[in-house]
């Protein structure tokens, strides 16, 4: 979490630079963004930048963007005494038993039935953002899937590499949010090993798709739409594909609409947007498939985060109120969404509205928020200009745990 004395985003930039022994003006030429830009950052006269700004400057100073953003890089501690690790889920990840050589089943391996609805039960807890739980659950989940690959044969033990594919994958998505990039790449080679080994040709395509959003997280914006528009074009469906075919494509269409939006692409985005609604159209409705949404719904919050990102708030928020059916999407896809509005009214001037999208926000998914790079600086620059020394969005402010 964020505590007092912690440097703000104009400091961090601020701070970099200077190691960097650029001048503003040099900073904002090799990040192709304005000098005003990066004065009022460093002034604190602005709290939050587009991530295509975020990632410009990144790439210049040679760090991750979450870096700059200074989100949270651990778990915070949960009432039960159940206590969330990073470093447990290093671990698990990446053990060193193995190097070793030593015996580590002593015990007797989980039944695939077991294995498959602990990973249901983690995939839930994420898509709700209940991170500190994930902290708890997943390390354990790992290890089970492991012991059974080891301890089963032929179908059973194809499936439990299934399991440990997907496990891998949550814990690649889990430590980058934590500004684990690296780790989380890790894990996503680990899966992607694993996906070799098990039965379901389909866990490629997720953990690509995974490996895009990573590649994303860490700037690396060029890599992340080149791996997620080479699987797409790998996996392209045809007239009579399946929904499934077309959603997981879909979702491959949609990361590299993120990477590519994010590098100022707007004609790319566009384009890629258009496909991936025309898919999503076939389909018809909303899927939840290896615990990621695509469907009408879901292209209609991307549409809105990429007009977010474009800086054509107006429109983005007139197009989140033709997004259809948002009950339709898991807690986090919804409080993102909400997120994304606040940006734009915001954006617009319009603070008490940005206030009461990032309540909604918080209502959906609470913990998450707690977490989330994107909240927490505009509820940052939101309180700035809250001239009240109570209001909601100094409340907020306070549970989120944003001191100073």
């Amino acid at each position: 979490m964020q505590f007092e004395g912690e440097p703000g985003i104009g400091d961090r930039i601020a701070r970099l630079r200077v190691r960097r022994k650029l001048t503003q003006e040099r900073l904002a030429e090799l990040a192709g963004v304005s000098v005003d830009v990066v004065r009022k950052l460093e002034q604190g006269r602005r709290q939050t930048a587009r991530l295509s700004t975020l990632n410009a400057l990144a790439r210049a100073l040679d760090v991750e963007p979450s870096v700059l953003v200074g989100q949270p890089t651990t778990f915070e501690a949960r009432d039960d005494g159940d206590l969330p690790s990073v470093l447990a889920l290093r671990q698990a990840v990446s053990p060193v038993t193995e190097l070793l050589g030593e015996d580590t089943d002593p015990e007797e391996p989980p039944s695939i039935g077991a294995l498959r609805a602990s990973l249901r039960s983690t995939e839930g807890v994420r898509r709700e953002g209940r991170m500190g739980e994930i902290g708890v659950l997943l390390p354990q989940l790992i290890r089970d899937a492991r012991i059974a690959t080891r301890a089963y044969n032929g179908v059973e033990r194809a499936s439990a590499y299934a399991v440990l594919a997907e496990a891998y994958q949550v814990a690649a998505t889990t430590l980058t949010a934590l500004g684990k990039e690296d780790a989380g790449f890790t894990a996503l080679e680990r899966s992607l090993a694993a996906v070799r080994e098990s039965d379901d040709p389909n866990l490629e395509t997720v953990g690509i798709s995974s490996l895009s959003w990573i590649l994303t997280k860490q700037g690396r914006l060029e890599d992340a739409e080149r791996v997620a528009l080479a699987a797409a074009e790998r996996i392209e469906p045809g007239f009579r594909s399946r929904p499934r075919d077309l959603a997981l494509w879909g979702i491959l269409l949609l990361r590299a609409a993120t990477a590519t939006v994010r590098q100022g692409k707007h004609d790319a985005v566009e384009d890629l947007l258009n496909m991936a609604s025309a898919a999503a159209a076939r389909i018809g409705r909303d899927r939840l498939d290896y615990a990621t949404p695509f469907g009408p719904t879901n292209v209609g919050v991307a549409k809105v985060n990429f007009l977010v990102e474009m800086e054509r708030s107006a429109k983005a928020l007139s197009a989140a109120r033709s997004v259809p059916e948002l009950n339709v999407l898991p807690p986090t896809w919804r409080a993102r969404f909400h997120v994304d509005r606040a940006l734009a009214y915001a954006d617009l001037g319009r603070d008490d509205s940005a206030t009461r999208a990032l309540l909604l926000a918080e209502g959906i998914a609470p913990e998450w928020m707690r977490y989330h790079g994107t909240a927490r600086p505009i509820v940052s620059e939101l309180r700035g200009r809250e001239r009240r020394r109570t209001s909601p969005v100094t409340e907020l402010a306070d549970r989120l745990n944003l001191i100073g």
